[in-house]
This record gives C-alpha cells, sequence and structure tokens, in this order.
C-alpha cells in the first residue's frame, strides 16, 4: 500500500475520483454520455499536446514551440486536402513529416549551438507561427472533408469518440518508448545527468534531436486531431497550448529538471485539466478562470514535487 501511495498516477487518480464524487450530486449530467464523450475528446487531443511537452522535460529542457509547431502542422493538414485536393490519410501523414522536421530543426539548433532550449524554441516558435500567418493570411481552411469532421466528432462504441483509437496507440508506444525501449533510457539518462550519460557512452546531442524530432511529430498529431474536431484549419490552433502542455506533465510528477516522468500520469494530469474544465462549463462559471486554476495546479505540483525530493535527500543522508 505504501508502494501505490508513492507513485506519480494515485495523487492524480486521487484527486480525479474525488473530484467526480464532488461534481456528480450537484450536476448528474456530468456523467451522461454526451458530457463523457465531451471529456474524451479533450483528453484525447490534449494528451498528444502533454507529451509532446512531457519528453521534452524528460530531457530536462522545455519546448515553447509546442503549440507553434502544432498549429503549422494543423493548416498544413487542411490546407493539402483544401488546395491540393489530397486525401485525408495522405495529408495527415504530410502534416506530421512538417511537424517531425520543425521539431528536428528545433534539436538540430540546440545541439550543434549548445545553446538553452528555451531560447531556441522561443525563437523558432515565432518562425513557425509567421510561416502559419503567412500561408493562411490569418483566414481559416474551411474545405476540410466530411469524413475528417465525422472522425473528430463521432463515436464507434458507446460514449468512446474514434479519435480515441489512435490516441490510445500513441500512449502505448510512448509508455513502450520510455519504459522498454533503449531511446526512452536514453532520454531519462540525459535528464538525469547529461555528463554521466555522456561518460556511459550515450550520444546527447542525437538523443536531444531525436527527442525534439519526436516532441515535433506529437505536437503535429495534436494538430491533425484538433481540426478533426473543429472542422477547420484555424491559424490560431496551437497558440493556447503552452501552460496545457506543462500543466498535465507537471501534475502528474514530472520533475522539471529532468530525469523521471510518466505516461500515465500525465494523462491522469491531462483528465484532470478537462474535468476541471468541463465543471466550470457545467456550472456556467467563467471559462478563462481555467488558466488561474492551471496556473495554481502547477505550483501545487512543483511545490509537490520539491517537497518529495527534500523528503528524499533527509532520508539518503540518515542512511
Amino acid at each position: 500500500m505504501r508502494q501505490i501511495l508513492q507513485t506519480d498516477w494515485f495523487g492524480p487518480l486521487a484527486i480525479i475520483v474525488l473530484a467526480v464524487a464532488i461534481i456528480t450530486p450537484f450536476n448528474p449530467g456530468f456523467l451522461s454520455t454526451l458530457n463523457i464523450q465531451v471529456l474524451l475528446l479533450a483528453i484525447t487531443a490534449n494528451m498528444l499536446i502533454a507529451f509532446s511537452q512531457m519528453i521534452i522535460i524528460a530531457i530536462g529542457q522545455m519546448n515553447l514551440a509546442v503549440g507553434a509547431i502544432g498549429g503549422l502542422a494543423a493548416i498544413s493538414f487542411a490546407g493539402m486536402m483544401q488546395v491540393w485536393g489530397l486525401p485525408a490519410p495522405l495529408a495527415a501523414l504530410l502534416a506530421a513529416v512538417v511537424g517531425l522536421a520543425a521539431g528536428l530543426v528545433n534539436g538540430a539548433f540546440i545541439a550543434a549551438t549548445g545553446i538553452s532550449a528555451f531560447v531556441i524554441t522561443l525563437a523558432t516558435l515565432s518562425v513557425f507561427k509567421g510561416v502559419n500567418l503567412a500561408i493562411t493570411r490569418a483566414q481559416p481552411f474551411y474545405g476540410v472533408p466530411q469524413s475528417v469532421k465525422d472522425f473528430g466528432n463521432t463515436n464507434f462504441l458507446g460514449p468512446l469518440p474514434w479519435l480515441v483509437i489512435p490516441a490510445a496507440i500513441v500512449f502505448v508506444l510512448i509508455w513502450y518508448l520510455l519504459n522498454r525501449l533503449p531511446l526512452g533510457r536514453f532520454i531519462l539518462a540525459i535528464g538525469g545527468n547529461a555528463h554521466s550519460a555522456q561518460l556511459s557512452g550515450i550520444s546527447v546531442s542525437r538523443t536531444i534531436v531525436m527527442a525534439h524530432a519526436l516532441s515535433g511529430l506529437l505536437a503535429a498529431l495534436a494538430g491533425v486531431a484538433w481540426v478533426a474536431r473543429l472542422g477547420i484549419g484555424q491559424p490560431t490552433i496551437g497558440d493556447d497550448w503552452l501552460i496545457l502542455s506543462f500543466a498535465a506533465p507537471v501534475i502528474g510528477g514530472a520533475v522539471l529538471a529532468g530525469g523521471h516522468v510518466s505516461a500515465f500520469a500525465t494523462l491522469l494530469g491531462v483528465a484532470i485539466v478537462a474535468i476541471i474544465t468541463q465543471a466550470l462549463v457545467l456550472f456556467h462559471i467563467d471559462p478563462f478562470l481555467v488558466q488561474v486554476v492551471l496556473g495554481a495546479l502547477i505550483l501545487w505540483a512543483v511545490g509537490m514535487n520539491r517537497w518529495r525530493e527534500v523528503r528524499l535527500q533527509r532520508g539518503l543522508k540518515r542512511i
């Protein structure tokens, strides 16, 4: 029991159970089929955003360009279908390549120059957003096929939307990467101590490039998912992703210094954000308060992480 209490996922899971138990008596519609569908749609799209940042947090860095990359991939996806008439699967594949390439650019600059990822991704955020606006002229792409809209807003079983399927596949792959594959171990090792990782034979620069490429790919998939949900290629997609991308991993116990993240706990962090957002809507509370709540949750989660680190250090000193 003590081991379960000390896991990253127990705290977020307890918060979810408590939130559902408190909200449901006041608004039974919270557990309605429609509301569960809305929650699942939000969780599936936002999980990809959170994973995009989580991978970078794992190496002890941050990616401020997550939203800009996702937005560029989103308008690329919609634009290729509307302007070039490409089928949706091919357009989605090419949009993913756009995100992968953007992530590679970030990683290559960081690895080659040694400049902080904060500075590099702040600069590329502006570049990618500028390309986005140059392509769209700040106007949405409306020519999204009905099949894409249906995939983003219809169900295949009860309240389970079609978007759950690709999101579940991504979740399993990310979990497997971090827990079973050498690349995942390299990412966590570099986040824990880059110098020690290099001495053990790990290529720090190559791993950083691959982590940023994967982050860009995940951001692009999130952009594609948002186009499917909205039914249009809106140039503002991604503008409000930054806080969410940090909030969910940190709520899930990710250490901002790197070396420790959890895919499952991050998913629960996404669920907490979705529940809070939906609860504010159901109770007719100003939705802009979501930003206030997310900021408070980040402070709480960082404080809890710091408290656990201090306890661990004290325990090691006693030993």
